[in-house]
């Protein structure tokens, strides 16, 4: 049998090192660390890479410490609306859910799209009724809300643009009240949440959830749900979640490009990688990172940006969380 392994992330951005106690660090590590140890402990027991994506990603949608769930940031309308993507590497079964509002874990929602209607996509009110007629957990708005992420919004609303990282870097936030308390700058991040993995069968799976950009334009549907772009996953080759400019992943294909490299160039899971993250991105302005997975386990973590929320657990074995460039 092969030996399973799981990669989640949380998001990439600039780094805010100096400013973060250490207090705080230890927040996120043991938080990925948890997260891993839990989606290690489905596969450790036999299930399968789709359910331990799955619930990887459903704790990722629950953490308020990453932009998914509850955590997710503002439209410019001060409301939430969540993606969600899920596919199986076994049959390229996938399912996701675009721009909804009430839907507690949109992950469990798009696996519910993919194993219950003969679609891969539903949005908005109509994925939100779906979901729900087959026991998916609805909450009032009120929900998804942190402090954290309000106050993030009200000193950007009334920008004319949503703010991307770099966006972000081109306004002035003197008037900030308080330091970050995040090792990413929540004014200089993409918030994407993900998680792939390889199960003791050999298949392979991929989950990406995101609240999208801070103030973004309502409707505005970035890579997180869209297959090939965001996420995506195949035996015959790699899964793949990626977090970055949407826009950017979107136009490049970018998860299933790194799949192409492999299967059509005959690219190492690494070379394929990073030639899409460092070379193909960078091109159309796109900043952010991927984690992948191989048929063999091999695994590759890249990102452009100064830092990306990540980690990943292997077999028995503790797992390994990173957020700093220089780290594993």
């Amino acid at each position: 049998m092969t030996i399973p392994v799981i990669a989640i992330h949380g998001g990439a951005g600039t780094i805010t090192r100096a400013s973060l106690t250490a207090e705080d660090e230890v927040r996120y590590h043991q938080a990925l660390a948890d997260i891993v140890a839990a989606g290690q402990a489905v596969l450790n027991a036999g299930g399968s890479a789709l359910e331990a994506v799955t619930e990887a990603v459903r704790l990722l949608e629950d953490c308020p410490l990453f932009n998914a769930g509850h955590g997710a940031v503002y439209t410019s309308e001060g409301k939430h609306e969540l993606d969600a993507c899920v596919m199986n590497g076994a049959d390229l079964a996938s399912g996701a859910v675009a721009c909804v509002t009430n839907l507690r874990n949109p992950v469990l929602a798009a696996r519910t799209v993919m194993e219950h209607s003969e679609h891969v996509l539903l949005v908005g009110p109509a994925a939100e009724s779906f979901a729900a007629r087959h026991g998916a957990v609805t909450v009032e708005p009120g929900y998804f809300h942190t402090d954290a992420r309000h106050e993030q919004w009200l000193r950007v609303r009334g920008q004319s643009r949503a703010m991307l990282d770099h966006d972000a870097s081109s306004f002035a936030f003197a008037e900030k009240a308080a330091a970050p308390t995040e090792p990413i700058d929540p004014d200089h991040k993409f918030g994407t949440v993900g998680a792939v993995a390889l199960d003791q069968f050999g298949n392979l799976a991929a989950a990406t959830s995101t609240g999208g950009i801070t103030n973004k334009q309502p409707g505005r549907v970035g890579d997180s749900p869209i297959i090939g772009a965001g996420c995506y996953a195949n035996n015959a080759t790699v899964a793949v979640s990626a977090t970055g400019t949407g826009e950017a992943f979107m136009r490049t294909a970018a998860c299933y490009d790194i799949a192409a490299r492999m299967a059509y160039a005959g690219q190492s899971l690494e070379a394929a990688s990073h030639a899409v993250v460092f070379e193909t991105l960078p091109k159309v302005g796109g900043r952010g990172g991927v984690i992948a997975i191989d048929g063999q386990g091999n695994l590759a973590l890249p990102f452009n940006t100064e830092g990306m929320y990540r980690a990943y657990g292997r077999g028995e074995l503790a797992p390994v969380t990173a957020i700093y460039a220089a780290q594993a």
